[in-house]
């Protein structure tokens, strides 16, 4: 039962913190229903911004609207609600990942998310360059818990092993450039400065390109005469951690998802960036790859760790109601968040 009902601005908050969550490609592909008097938030998926040669299955859409409801819960507790989380919850309508329900807490001591809200807004991709300098071991292990803690697995390898997931993403990296079709996808969700895109990654937030070629920093501008950092030297020895779930079903991707976010705001937690390395997922035989010895895990995302600038920010759309839905957040509000 809840406490009290959800007012316009707790919806505003749950709301505007849920679309903060990082995204394929930017492309935000969550849609929200709301049911103030119950307390029940609906998350669907956005079918209307697809990356039909990138994720075909919509294993990375559903990536993204997890780390959504990752938010969605964060901000819940920050709020004094306890939030009961339903993945997939009606098999007759699919685009309805998941239902978040206020439910009202026990104690305080029980809501151990709130302490996150804050790195909600302090989160960015990073694709810059990292100093080198390690991630001591207590910080990895927080970022391996956080994963546990939503049902997956986060794998840190050792130098050989980090290389072997290296070179898989640099392969994937290869066949994207080289296809047309991938590459003419990718330049369409880049934005140029001085647009009013709400979707997509803005030129500043590319990064750069590293001068030795080891990093596979994703181009996205296929060729395209765009202004563009100039390359610099990346990390000799870059940190990286595999994110992978027993399964591989439409519910471990949502999983899969808050797991991402939570390892996310964990170590933007402790000052440490992060970008995520997806290029090898998008690939049947590269993703397979990635499982190395482990045949019966799904692998979802490589995330790359360290020391370093903070990223660029990404525009955020206001968050899409369905038809019907109440409360809907200031059209003026604007989140940049990748």
């Amino acid at each position: 039962m809840q406490t009290r009902k959800s007012d316009a601005a707790t919806v505003h908050a749950l709301l505007a913190a849920a679309v903060a969550a990082p995204s394929i490609h930017n492309t935000q592909p969550w849609r929200f229903g709301l049911d103030p008097d119950a307390g029940l938030i609906q998350v669907r998926l956005d079918r209307r911004r697809p990356l039909p040669r990138a994720d075909p299955r919509l294993r990375a859409q559903h990536l993204s609207v997890g780390a959504a409801v990752f938010n969605l819960r964060v901000a819940a507790e920050h709020l004094g609600w306890d939030p009961v989380v339903r993945l997939c919850p009606a098999p007759d309508d699919p685009d309805l990942l998941a239902t978040v329900r206020l439910a009202r807490p026990v104690a305080d001591a029980q809501l151990p998310l709130r302490d996150l809200y804050e790195q909600i807004e302090r989160r960015h991709t990073s694709r810059m360059p990292f100093t080198g300098r390690p991630v001591p071991e207590p910080i990895v292990c927080e970022m391996t818990s956080s994963a546990r803690a939503e049902g997956a697995h986060l794998e840190v390898p050792d130098i050989i092993g980090t290389r072997r997931l290296l070179r898989l993403t640099q392969a994937a990296e290869a066949r994207n450039a080289a296809d047309p079709a991938r590459a003419d996808e990718e330049r369409t969700w880049i934005t140029l400065p001085g647009g009013d895109a709400t979707y997509g990654v803005p030129i500043t937030a590319l990064g750069a390109r590293d001068v030795s070629g080891r990093m596979p920093v994703r181009d996205f501008t296929g060729g395209l005469s765009v202004p563009r950092l100039p390359a610099l030297r990346f990390e000799r020895h870059a940190q990286v951690a595999l994110l992978w779930t027993p399964y591989d079903w439409r519910e471990d991707w949502l999983r899969a998802g808050q797991a991402l976010e939570r390892v996310l705001l964990a170590a933007t937690r402790r000052g440490v960036r992060t970008s995520v390395l997806h290029q090898a997922m998008e690939w049947p035989d590269l993703r397979a790859a990635m499982a190395g010895a482990k045949r019966r895990c799904g692998p979802q995302v490589l995330i790359r760790f360290g020391y370093g600038t903070d990223g660029g920010p990404t525009p955020r759309a206001c968050a899409d109601l369905v038809p019907g839905s109440a409360a809907r957040p200031d059209p003026e509000d604007r989140s940049h968040r990748h």
